[in-house]
């Protein structure tokens, strides 16, 4: 007997079974079937399938074993209620169990949160087709199916991640928008359609010509005249309210011109200035001898008169002594010995010297007279030097005349820069270390004073007689000194009196704006003037100080006009110059690591027209852009471009010593740099005779030369800052390199260097620095390899520059800018003048205002010292060779 249940495997025809679409869609049924609308219920269908289950269904693990019971129907289904429970223990007993079958079935995937919105939905049905694409490839027979696992067993060996885990698909299409996002941002890169350049076009970026064109023709040379009226209208030594008021008038400029982050900036530094009365030089024995000299200049402006510094050395020692007089030349070292070596003691003597000749550093002078064991120094301008046996004095002409004075520091700049109570740190408002006066090794321990000729004259009278006479050489030319003699133990009693206010924190105050660069904008050029000055200053420093400001006004009008350079340019106006290059050396020394990882060039111009013979002293690297610059400036007179004079003249680069406030940024951050200005005869330096009017008379009547200087300056600026590859040339620089080596040889073997060995060990031997000479040599070729690629692809393809090739070039500007940071002994420094740090450049130690080239191993040699020279000899050696590596690496 048949078993009239029907049978539960058998598909039953007349049951209305959901089909897949239909079970698995969350739009009405109505749109799947043939039924009419008024036999659905879209509410139940959407509560049914999608999202009546608890957090408990919901969670709970799929059962592992579910029977499909057959069921009937009387009549069509309005809602889920079609599926009547056929047994009382049917586990389809709602449709929670519905739920489950299809979940055991594959055909829903396990709902781990609520779905909700388009994005939910869309998830959900990608999920469907999936599982739907899986079921129909399962089902198609290959050729070679049966030696293929199922999909079943397949599926069955993967090990299930626990639902709890399984991120839901909102999180994977996010990470899949995500990775599309990044896909197509490297795309983009790699297309250079965004390139790392903000301008476009290769006229604009990389040959800015009309920028060139713009900076040369707009200098306007009645600005500069303008200029340098306002800056002579007063004294202003550093720091005094002269000073102070220029700074603010600088401050106001910058402002006007637009530039960037513009401000004083403030250090607290050791000045001394002279007191009224606090000065003299007297003859005070034999009585018959009595004489008192002048000391001050004779006003020079009387109609109305203006106040002029007085005459004084700057950090000069107080005190008032007394002594026999004696006369040493130009007072170097050399000079002393003769006195003593002719028998002349010079144990508490006056020394009487002139400025200028074998000893150039009036510091040195005074150093000299000091270790020779003189009490006193009194320093002369003779008129064979820089009067009128050069010519007409002014106000007839353009020399010093016998009443001028220079003034100066005597503050030993080649041993210690800046701040002499702060060697080696910044001397910010409220720094509370402070080092000694007293034995300090920037400054002298005897007083000094400068004087003019006219006084000079009854000195050198007087000593007539004592000692012996002076050879030739010695010999000035102070007219009415009939015969010329050294002095000695028995020559006239000298009173020098220097009584000074000093102050060890008095106020100087920089004045510093910048405009930030487009491509590298922490990247830095750097462009100075010290604004100071021991008078009225038109030719020091206000020849370049006019200058100076005249360049910010024409860089404010292309900031204006939207131009950006790539890289900053910083613009610096320095106080303290003049005592003992304190203003930038501070400045320096507050942000030293700064501008050793981010300086990539100094450009300085201090007395900028006084002649016109251009001069420039730098880093060999700046060769090529020089004379590139050369090449477009013409001698305003002789209508001849500034290169071919240079090359008639046979001109070249002169080296760094520490004439002025390029010294910290070359020897001490190690940043490549450059000083220049139109050179010529002898002027009134540093005498208040240097003015307005002896600019606009004998100087540069027609400011001509300010203006070419001004075009000089701004153009080698542009070269710096404005060229994709900055235009710094290491073949130059190595040759110079070697050259030194070759000068160092020379030199040594003029000191008796022994350069034989002894037993086994060699006493001084140059072979490891010619060695790493060699290495830069090739270094620097294998790098200006690239430069010559770059532009041949670059400009070969019509300016074209990937942004692959711009990152490339970058890198390249920044290895080339660290080359001279490389250079420096940073964890040593020159022995006994620490503060200098560079192994190839650095003021000579006994002749402050020349180079000195490796200056750690000449001045062991000026020692005798051949065993710390071989020991600077490997060490520089070491640097140079370790900098060439890090050049291309």
């Amino acid at each position: 007997m048949l078993d009239e249940k029907p049978n539960k495997y058998e598909r039953q025809e007349s049951l209305l079974i959901p089909s897949y679409e239909e079970a698995t869609t969350s739009r009405p049924l109505s749109s799947l079937s043939p039924l009419g609308p008024e036999e659905l219920s879209h509410d139940a269908e959407r509560q049914g399938l999608l999202g009546t289950a608890g957090h408990e269904d919901r969670t709970r693990r799929r059962p592992q074993h579910s029977d499909y019971e057959a069921h009937t129907m009387d009549s069509a289904r309005p809602s889920l209620d079609f599926l009547p429970f056929s047994w009382e223990n049917s586990p389809r007993n709602s449709t929670r169990g519905l739920q489950r079958e299809m979940l055991h079935m594959e055909v829903i995937d396990p709902v781990v949160e609520r779905a909700s919105g388009l994005l939910s939905q869309t998830g959900n049905r990608l999920t469907k087709r999936i599982s739907s694409l899986t079921h129909s490839l399962s089902a198609i027979n290959f050729l070679f199916r049966q030696w293929l696992p199922s999909v079943d067993y397949m599926r069955a060996c993967i090990p299930r991640i626990p639902e709890r885990f399984v991120p839901g698909w909102i999180m994977v299409v996010r990470f899949f928008a995500f990775f599309l996002v990044l896909s197509l941002a490297y795309a983009l890169f790699l297309s250079d359609i965004f390139t790392v350049r903000r301008r476009g076009g290769i006229g604009q970026v990389y040959n800015p010509e009309s920028v060139r064109m713009y900076v040369q023709d707009h200098i306007d040379k009645s600005y500069i005249r303008k200029n340098l009226e306002h800056l002579t209208a007063f004294d202003h030594v550093a720091g005094t309210e002269g000073s102070y008021v220029l700074a603010k008038w600088v401050e106001g400029l910058f402002h006007a011109a637009g530039l960037e982050d513009t401000g004083l900036e403030r250090f607290d530094v050791y000045l001394n200035y002279p007191k009224e009365g606090g000065r003299r030089v007297a003859i005070t024995e034999p009585a018959e001898k009595a004489w008192e000299a002048t000391v001050e200049e004779e006003l020079a402006y009387t109609d109305p008169p203006r106040l002029q510094t007085m005459v004084f050395h700057g950090h000069s020692r107080s005190g008032d002594v007394r002594g026999p007089l004696v006369y040493a030349n130009y007072g170097s070292r050399e000079d002393f010995k003769r006195l003593k070596n002719s028998g002349v003691d010079l144990e508490g003597k006056i020394a009487l010297v002139r400025y200028y000749g074998s000893q150039g550093d009036r510091a040195l002078k005074v150093k000299a007279a000091e270790l020779a064991g003189c009490s006193g120094c009194i320093i002369y301008s003779d008129p064979a030097d820089d009067g009128f046996r050069k010519g007409k004095t002014w106000p007839d002409g353009r020399f010093l005349p016998s009443t001028g004075v220079q003034r100066g520091a005597v503050s030993l700049m080649s041993w210690v820069v800046g701040d002499v109570l702060s060697a080696g740190f910044a001397s910010l408002p409220g720094e509370k270390r402070r080092d000694s006066k007293d034995n300090n090794p920037g400054l002298v321990n005897i007083p000094s004073i400068p004087l003019a000729w006219r006084d000079a004259q009854k000195l050198l009278q007087a000593i007539k007689g004592h000692g012996e006479k002076v050879p030739k050489e010695w010999v000035g030319g102070v007219p009415d000194v009939d015969e010329w003699w050294t002095g000695d133990q028995l020559s006239p009693i000298v009173q020098l009196k220097n009584d000074q206010d000093e102050v060890e924190r008095q106020p100087i105050y920089n004045v510093l704006g910048k405009i930030t660069g487009f491509e590298q904008p922490d990247k830095s050029i750097i462009v100075g003037n010290h604004r100071d000055a021991w008078c009225f200053g038109a030719a020091d420093p206000g020849s370049g100080t006019a200058v100076f400001l005249e360049i910010v006004r024409i860089f404010g009008n292309l900031k204006e006009l939207g131009w950006r350079p790539m890289r900053t340019i910083e613009f610096a106006s320095w106080d303290g110059e003049e005592y003992n290059l304190i203003g930038s050396t501070e400045h320096v020394e507050s942000r030293i690591e700064e501008l050793r990882r981010n300086g990539f060039a100094y450009l300085n111009v201090d007395v900028g027209v006084v002649g016109d013979h251009f001069e420039a002293a730098a880093c060999p690297l700046f060769e090529q852009a020089l004379l590139r610059v050369l090449d477009r400036t013409s001698d305003p007179v002789q209508n001849r471009t500034l290169r071919s004079l240079w090359d008639e003249k046979h001109s070249a680069l002169q080296g760094l010593g520490a004439g002025s406030d390029y010294v910290a940024f070359q020897d001490m951050a190690g940043i490549s740099s450059i000083d220049m200005g139109f050179r010529g005869p002898p002027y009134p330096y540093h005498s208040c005779y240097d003015n307005f009017e002896w600019m606009n008379t004998y100087g540069d009547p027609d400011f001509e030369y300010h203006k070419t200087i001004a075009q000089v300056w701004a153009l080698l600026i542009l070269e710096m800052a404005d060229r994709p590859v900055l235009p710094l040339d290491f073949e130059v620089y190595s040759r110079a390199v070697k050259s030194y080596i070759a000068g160092l040889e020379t030199y040594s073997a003029s000191k008796g260097a022994p350069w034989q060995s002894v037993g086994a060990d060699t006493i001084f031997d140059l072979r490891s620095l010619h060695a790493a000479a060699d290495e830069f040599v090739t270094s620097a070729k294998e790098f200006h390899d690239w430069d010559r690629a770059w532009a041949a692809e670059v400009y070969g393809s019509g300016g074209f520059e990937s942004n692959v090739v711009a990152i490339k070039r970058i890198s390249h500007n920044t290895r080339m800018a660290n080359f001279e940071t490389n250079l420096l002994d940073i964890d040593g420094g020159l022995p006994g003048r620490e503060q200098f740090k560079h192994v190839i450049f650095a003021p000579q130690a006994w002749s402050g205002y020349d180079e000195a080239y490796f200056p750690g191993i000449r001045d062991a040699i000026d020692n005798e010292d051949w065993e710390t020279a071989q020991k600077q000899v490997e060490k520089v050696a070491g640097i140079l060779s370790y900098a060439s590596k890090k050049l291309n690496h």
